[in-house]
């Protein structure tokens, strides 16, 4: 049986808080986790929308989008568990998110790519912002 005939994929229910922090462990990310449980349930709560993607019970995918609904989207936090990789289960995710942004034709679809993985997010036609016109995060948060 292949995979993709195996993984269900729900966006009508937030996951237990505790098999998203195991999602969210598995990425090593620094900062997320050390936030607590709490913190993070806010977070997946406070999504605009979201797709889990599920092996039996359990929580193997997932991402969020954060957005306003009309103009401006945010696809954030595309976590596959590493042993269920390149199997498809981030695409399907991934298109899920960008059906829904489009069906509320949100026109500005941002994300941050992990180190390595613009390649990945070119084959859904986002491209790089030019050197000139940078995506930039906050850092210097000793100004308050």
């Amino acid at each position: 049986m292949e995979e993709s005939n195996v993984i269900a994929y729900d966006d009508q229910s937030i996951p237990a808080v505790r098999d998203y922090l195991a999602l969210v462990e598995s990425t090593g990310w620094p900062g997320i986790v050390e936030k607590g449980p709490d913190k993070l349930a806010e977070a997946v709560a406070n999504s605009w929308y979201l797709v889990c993607a599920y092996d039996g019970e359990r929580l193997v995918g997932s991402g969020r989008v954060v957005s306003d609904g009309a103009h401006q989207a945010l696809i954030c936090d595309l976590i596959v568990l590493p042993e269920y990789q390149g199997r498809g289960i981030g695409g399907e995710i991934l298109t899920r998110l960008l059906k829904k942004c489009a069906e509320h034709d949100i026109t500005m679809v941002s994300l941050f790519a992990a180190q390595g993985k613009g390649g990945y997010y070119r084959r859904f036609g986002f491209e790089e912002r030019p050197h000139d016109a940078p995506g930039m995060r906050w850092v210097k948060r000793e100004l308050f």
